[in-house]
């Protein structure tokens, strides 16, 4: 199957004819002619690798590639919204949406800075909207931009998801599934996983984007990413799922000769005495610390260094007197090895680890897959 963008004009000719079962009603839904409709089907059928119609008398039969690609062909030219526009300028506007400027567009999309000024343009005009705007040097997206940016993620997603299923079907490899993953999901759920996932489909390609929520969660919600893993949101947003797997249970982590480490019980004031490091205000073990150490007649301590890298945290804590708050799980091998040590905080913390997914979200069987394999985690057994 072929991996270049796909022609949405054969799309929408493909949807209509599994729609309404003719190539005449089809035509005059979406004012192509009949030659043209049925070259579009014939060159969608030459792309996917397969018969998409069985032409009998009564019209035109969708074989079973075709139900399957039919449905998120239908989804992606919703978000699509008009059959004017074309993937050329649908990749082009993504582009310059995630990098911000024809110079960066144009080094990702492989596109000159001239055809990107023109996708853009046409893709304004074909929509009626004013998609981008110049700020002196900058470019910045309109509000109705950023909100076509997302529908066109998430229909390229849809597309993708689309062909994939039709290879499958056809026993062809080639599913790829995109999996976000924020800090503690890396240490061990993640790794167990994708062994367990590749024993079962070999031939999936697995991504793995690491950051924080705040990094991943809007490429979540733009279609760039299939799945997040890590702590759970309170409250969750609206737009996204959550499903909780496991339960973590932090503790407080330091070099194994720390003042502290002989100490039975943490208290808060002894606690505040030393410098930490922490992850970014806003997130769960942040929350987690000012619960611990602030109070009503006492704020937290300043945080000496603030560090979403649990590889830098680690080291930190091997050469200072710092604290932190990890998971056991993230730094197994320095508690066995006895360069690190973990004691309890003064109050138990405990945090939901889990799968966050789009709202409405449509899986393939492989991401399905991957996700019963994931839920199936058992951080005592694994």
């Amino acid at each position: 199957m072929e991996k270049h963008a796909p022609n949405i004009r054969r799309l929408a000719a493909f949807a209509a004819t599994v729609r309404w079962g003719s190539v005449t009603a089809a035509a005059n839904a979406i004012a192509l002619t009949q030659p043209a409709l049925t070259q579009a089907i014939a060159r969608l059928e030459e792309q996917v690798g397969c018969k998409l119609f069985e032409r009998e008398p009564a019209g035109m039969r969708p074989t079973q590639p075709a139900l399957l690609l039919a449905e998120r062909a239908e989804r992606a030219l919703d978000l699509i919204g008009s059959p004017r526009v074309t993937a050329t300028q649908i990749n082009a506007f993504l582009a310059l949406a995630r990098t911000g400027s024809y110079a960066g567009a144009a080094e990702v999309s492989g596109l000159s800075p001239a055809s990107l000024h023109r996708a853009a343009r046409d893709l304004s005009i074909a929509l009626g909207e004013t998609l981008v705007e110049r700020r002196g040097r900058h470019l910045s997206l309109t509000r109705k931009g950023r909100r076509r940016a997302r529908n066109f993620g998430l229909a390229m997603a849809e597309l993708r998801n689309g062909f994939e299923e039709v290879a499958d079907w056809l026993g062809r490899s080639g599913s790829r599934i995109v999996v976000g993953a924020m800090p503690l999901s890396r240490a061990q759920w993640l790794p167990w996983a994708i062994v367990a996932f590749a024993r079962q489909r070999p031939g999936t390609q697995i991504a793995v984007i690491e950051g924080s929520f705040a990094e991943l969660s809007g490429r979540l919600r733009d279609g760039d990413i299939d799945l997040l893993l890590g702590a759970m949101r309170d409250p969750p947003a609206d737009d996204l799922d959550q499903h909780s797997v496991f339960v973590d249970r932090p503790m407080i982590a330091m070099r194994s000769g720390h003042p502290l480490a002989g100490e039975k019980v943490l208290r808060p004031d002894t606690l505040r005495q030393y410098g930490w490091v922490l992850p970014a205000k806003g997130t769960p073990l942040r929350a987690h610390w000012e619960d611990m150490l602030g109070s009503a007649r006492q704020s937290p301590p300043s945080v000496a260094i603030e560090c979403g890298s649990v590889l830098a945290a680690r080291e930190l804590l091997l050469d200072t007197d710092m604290l932190s708050i990890l998971s056991p799980a993230q730094i197994r091998i320095e508690l066995r090895s006895g360069a690190l040590a973990c004691k309890p905080p003064p109050q138990p913390i405990a945090r939901s680890i889990g799968i966050t997914t789009r709202k409405g979200w449509h899986p393939t069987p492989a991401q399905r897959d991957m996700v019963e394999i994931l839920q199936g985690f058992d951080p005592h057994n694994s």
